[in-house]
């Protein structure tokens, strides 16, 4: 691929997780605020800012890394992850629920996302205003080069649809530090606590040694083959 080609990419690729790591992140903290907890609000987190989302190596390192190594043909997840986003359980009210709603908020709001992103590509698609062929060049990865102004819009919106409908199967994974294992300790009995407590010290390795094996690869892609079946009926 020409440096020119992945440049471009890698820009729609990065201001598209920006805003899908800071909608998911400024979810958590105003469902939290919602529930009673102002901790993350008086920081300046419900905001779409990225600036007050952004995790050097999860939103920025990792993702880049990724990125460029998939574009080089190595088979690796582009995933990432923003600045954890701060709460204190003490103030919630009903604080199973709060757990539960604070948890899933961002992966709720990046799945909205992707819906409004699939439903923008389908009209668009059965319109005729961008022509299927262009979105299914732009969804295997490969450039249309007509020089309108088609294929951009065709890359910014699939990859608004992949990258969060790709952040929010990652975080529905009950691996520490992701949401998904937050939502275990309110639906685990108290007795596995301590068992949670302890993986989440070693979340981030853990969360390393899934990428590395290929597990989030083979849990995305049926979620990709799903997608592109729904599109293209392929």
């Amino acid at each position: 691929m020409p440096e020119s080609d992945l440049f471009g990419k890698l820009i729609f690729y990065l201001i598209v997780l920006l805003f899908a790591v800071s909608a998911h992140e400024a979810a958590h903290a105003w469902m939290s605020y919602k529930f009673g907890d102002d901790t993350a609000r008086l920081l300046g987190r419900v905001t779409l800012n990225p600036v007050a989302h952004t995790d050097p190596i999860g939103t920025l390192l990792i993702p880049v890394i990724g990125f460029i190594a998939a574009s080089a043909g190595a088979s690796i997840p582009l995933v990432g992850w923003g600045k954890p986003t701060p709460v204190n359980p003490l103030k919630w009210r009903n604080k199973d629920t709060a757990n539960i709603m604070v948890s899933l908020a961002g992966i709720m709001v990046n799945t909205l996302l992707a819906v409004v992103s699939f439903a923008i590509i389908k009209l668009l698609m059965s319109t005729g205003v961008i022509g299927a062929d262009t979105f299914w060049y732009v969804f295997n990865g490969r450039g249309v080069g007509d020089g309108t102004y088609a294929e951009p819009i065709a890359m910014f919106l699939n990859n608004m649809l992949i990258m969060n409908a790709s952040l929010a199967v990652f975080n529905l994974m009950p691996f520490p530090p992701l949401d998904g294992s937050k939502v275990l300790y309110s639906i685990l009995p108290d007795s596995a606590a301590p068992v949670l407590d302890a993986l989440e010290q070693y979340g981030y390795f853990i969360l390393m040694a899934a990428v590395y094996f290929g597990v989030f690869r083979a849990v995305f892609r049926p979620v990709w083959s799903l997608i592109r079946w729904m599109l293209f009926g392929i």
